[in-house]
């Protein structure tokens, strides 16, 4: 059922002192959401917060310490993408902030359960990349818009947060927070050195028949597959980020025979299993995120994010308020989501290789050599220790790909939801089974 949504943020007199509230009790005044003067007797130490979302950005000690900072509590609660939005659908008062990746946004889009968010309430949008404010790199080329581009996901057309906009408008459909560029990962040791692969087509190469893997997840690993076959010439897309049905038979046919012939010797669907793949041996070259990389390197085994010639498949995530909060709860909310990009969390990411959408308030939280090798590519000066202390890199090491705009200055396609993603689920289904 289609729930409308009916508090929508209104203009507020007085902001929200929220140290003073947590630090003296007092009551806090504020502005109705609906418009009228309310005093708020409760104070912010009793308000609760449950943010859900990917295991990837619902971190326990991002909840903790923006609860120290904020004074009110943060219950992060990780769960599976599939959960995540049967939950927000059906359950929607169970959240108060969806943590989201932009795949998400067409199921939630226009039914009630996410609010509109002004971007006048967002402090740090004018510090934002303009990836996200301009659909542009820094040197104003404009981004890919195939697939969910930012201008394709992050825009309601209006406050009633009914329909998208393909350009930027007043009002957001999350703020965005956390985003990187994907690749293929290889094993050097077993494909003959880093240089062996440099196109996506290589991930169909017969010579690495029954050693290659695909991400288990339709939406992703189809476009993995596009990108191979259009680098190999087989033909050319009109939009990878959003097939025809001609053009995803002719995909899942190539995928089908592929497979019945061997040459996929796996599909992962979580973390670990893409980690003991590529370590293991039984996988040279798969699709991979890059932490897993890392954590294949962590156990001394060689593994490389490859930075190919065709570019990058791209991918960014961020956080929207339910559309039943209201009052101080939404007030909090707000506060955590101003809260998430000044700075604290982009520092704790980016130790994992993601990006803050804001990168200014990242470096104040990261060390010059933490900076130089995560954000500019430069070779480490230091070991470089994730965000509990444990050894990622040593000394002397380059982040495979480059600098930020090395890398997400060359995304050739965004994942995405198709037009045509009931059907691409099931043709995917077949391949899967075939």
């Amino acid at each position: 059922m289609t729930r409308k949504v009916s508090r929508p943020f209104g203009k507020l007199n007085r902001r929200l002192l929220l140290k003073g509230a947590a630090a003296g009790g007092a009551a806090v005044a504020t502005e109705a959401i609906g418009g009228f003067p309310t005093v708020w007797a409760q104070n912010t130490k009793d308000v609760t917060l449950v943010v859900a979302g990917g295991s990837y950005a619902v971190i326990k000690e991002i909840g903790e310490q923006a609860g120290k900072d904020l004074g009110f509590k943060l219950v992060m609660q990780a769960i599976t993408d599939d959960f995540q939005i049967n939950r927000s659908l059906t359950q929607p008062n169970t959240i108060d902030i969806d943590n989201i990746d932009s795949t998400k946004v067409p199921y939630l889009v226009g039914k009630g359960v996410l609010m509109p968010i002004p971007v006048a309430k967002y402090k740090q949008w004018a510090d934002t990349v303009p990836l996200f404010t301009k659909n542009a790199y820094p040197n104003g080329e404009q981004a890919s818009s195939q697939g969910l581009s930012p201008f394709n996901s992050l825009f309601y057309a209006d406050k009633d947060g009914k329909k998208l906009a393909n350009k930027a408008t007043d009002f957001l459909t999350f703020v965005p927070t956390i985003y990187n560029a994907d690749t293929l990962g290889i094993r050097p040791d077993l494909v003959g050195g880093r240089d062996k692969i440099t196109s996506w087509k290589d991930l169909l190469d017969p010579k690495y028949k029954g050693k290659t893997a695909l991400v288990d997840y339709a939406a992703v690993g189809v476009i993995d597959v596009a990108m191979a076959l259009e680098a190999r010439g087989d033909f050319k897309y009109g939009n990878k980020g959003n097939m025809t049905k001609d053009e995803i038979d002719k995909t899942i046919k190539i995928m089908i025979d592929l497979k019945k012939g061997g040459h996929f010797r796996s599909f992962w669907s979580t973390f670990d299993q893409s980690v003991n793949l590529m370590a293991s041996g039984e996988v040279v070259i798969q699709s991979m995120w890059s932490p897993a990389v890392t954590a294949v390197r962590s156990r001394g085994i060689d593994c490389y994010y490859v930075p190919l010639k065709e570019g990058y498949r791209g991918w960014f995530v961020g956080l929207a308020p339910m559309a039943h909060l209201s009052g101080l709860k939404l007030d909090c909310a707000m506060q955590y989501i101003n809260w998430y990009n000044s700075g604290w969390q982009g520092g704790f990411i980016a130790k994992q290789g993601y990006y803050s959408a804001v990168p200014a308030t990242a470096k104040k939280f990261l060390t010059p050599e933490e900076w130089d090798y995560w954000y500019e590519g430069k070779p480490a000066a230091v070991d470089i220790k994730d965000p509990y202390g444990a050894l990622m890199e040593k000394k002397g090491v380059t982040r495979d790909g480059g600098g930020i705009w090395d890398r997400m200055g060359n995304i050739a396609c965004w994942n995405t939801v198709m037009d045509e993603d009931r059907y691409l689920t099931r043709r995917w289904n077949e391949f899967v089974s075939s």
